[in-house]
């Protein structure tokens, strides 16, 4: 779901409209999918964020040009097994937390939590557990003391077991607040690389004009709406449990596709916390986003 408007401009012919000839191709995370660009198999990433900022760290040009989500979408949560051990993020020491793989978005998310608890990244296991049915597994049979998780998983383990704890809910103002300390931490986008879009400026506008018309639509239907126009595997075979998930992750979602610069430095500054490289580098985050591109036709 936190990458949702990348496919549903796709069920909604937006991109077709646009007069573009887009493959999607899915991974088991951000990391891969970056990995994918990296390699030259991918023009551009419907990826996190805080991958422009990594990269920049190392000296690399990688731009984000239009904004999926202003929260993360994640929620950090326990198994039905350690629920009843597992009450505060402290309570992770020692314990293994899935991310959706190694080097995602949710492992650094997940660093910086325990870090503001305390809890040190090397105090935690962190283990691979995927997105959709190998999270959902690893949750429900007790491969995990606690997992990173994207909807509609979630709210699917959660409602087959309500005695899972939320730990932290980075699908709201109020839950990303509680988490990092901060009014916005910016999630999915489409980024690319600097000479990529440099080289394809007409490109890069028409998919960001597809992202921004995708979410406004969103904002102006409901859930119900949405998901009937969502592809049936990703409504699965419970489509009353999407429609509830959708509900619960709509605030997450960017009204307008913009980039702030207050967002950014967030990520920087929360990235700098786990990550040594970006820490130690000098990084002008205003290179690694661009919104001219936004509402430009």
């Amino acid at each position: 779901m936190i990458y949702l408007p990348t496919t549903l401009a796709e069920e909604l012919g937006y991109y077709r409209e646009e007069g573009l000839d887009v493959e999607l191709q899915d991974f088991a995370g951000g990391a891969k999918a970056l990995q994918s660009l990296v390699g030259g198999s991918a023009d551009v990433v419907s990826g996190f964020y805080d991958h422009t900022i990594q990269m920049a760290a190392e000296g690399r040009e990688f731009v984000s040009f239009v904004t999926m989500l202003r929260f993360p979408g994640m929620v950090l949560a326990t198994s039905p097994q350690s629920a009843g051990t597992v009450t505060t993020i402290e309570d992770l020491k020692g314990r293994v937390v899935g991310v959706t793989s190694a080097g995602s978005s949710s492992q650094m998310l997940l660093a910086y939590v325990l870090q503001r608890h305390g809890v040190a990244a090397d105090a935690v296991s962190v283990t691979a557990i995927g997105t959709a049915a190998t999270a959902v597994a690893a949750m429900e049979h007790g491969k995990v003391d606690a997992g990173v998780m994207a909807d509609p998983s979630f709210t699917l383990v959660a409602r087959r077991n309500p005695a899972v704890r939320v730990l932290a809910d980075m699908r709201t103002a109020a839950g990303v607040k509680e988490a990092f300390g901060t009014d916005s931490y910016p999630g999915s986008v489409l980024y690319s690389t600097g000479d990529w879009v440099r080289a394809n400026r007409d490109t890069v506008e028409r998919l960001a004009h597809v992202i921004t018309r995708t979410l406004r639509w969103m904002q102006t239907h409901t859930p119900q709406q949405i998901a009937e126009k969502a592809p049936k595997i990703f409504r699965g075979e419970d489509e009353g449990l999407y429609v509830a998930a959708l509900a619960a992750s709509m605030p997450m979602f960017s009204p307008d596709g913009m980039m702030t610069r207050e967002g950014a430095e967030v990520v920087r500054t929360l990235l700098a916390g786990s990550l040594e490289n970006v820490r130690t580098a000098t990084i002008d985050v205003s290179k690694t986003y661009t919104n001219e591109f936004i509402d430009g036709r």
